[in-house]
C-alpha cells in the first residue's frame, strides 16, 4: 500500500510541478504516472551508482553535489518518458528541489 501511496503523490507532485514551472511539460495524468514510476527506478538504481562514481565532489561540498544527481536523475526521466520534457538542466534542477520538498511534506501529512 505504501508503494502506491507514493507513486501517486510522486505523480501528483511531477503534474504540479509542470503546471508551476514552463519549463517542465507533461501531456497527461497517465503519463505523470509512467515518469513517477520510471523516477522511482532511477532513484533505485542508477542513483546509488551516480553517488558511488561521484562520491569525492559529494564530500568535498558536504552532500551538496547529490541535488545535481537529483537533478540529472530527472532529467534522466525526461529522456526516457515520451511525453515529459524539461527544457534546460536549471529547469530540472528546481523541478527535483521542489519534488524533494514536496515529498517529503507529503510523506509526513500521509505518515507514511
Amino acid at each position: 500500500m505504501r508503494f502506491v501511496l507514493m507513486w501517486l503523490l510522486h505523480a501528483v507532485l511531477i503534474m504540479l510541478i509542470a503546471h508551476l514551472l514552463p519549463g517542465i511539460t507533461l501531456q497527461s495524468f497517465w503519463v505523470a504516472l509512467v515518469s513517477a514510476l520510471v523516477l522511482g527506478l532511477v532513484n533505485a538504481l542508477v542513483r546509488p551508482i551516480l553517488i558511488v562514481l561521484t562520491l569525492p565532489a559529494v564530500v568535498l561540498t558536504f552532500g551538496l553535489a547529490l541535488v545535481l544527481i537529483n537533478a540529472v536523475g530527472l532529467w534522466l526521466v525526461a529522456a526516457l518518458v515520451p511525453g515529459f520534457q524539461i527544457a534546460s538542466f536549471w529547469d530540472a534542477l528546481l523541478g527535483s528541489l521542489l519534488i524533494s520538498a514536496l515529498s517529503a511534506f507529503g510523506r509526513w501529512l500521509l505518515k507514511v
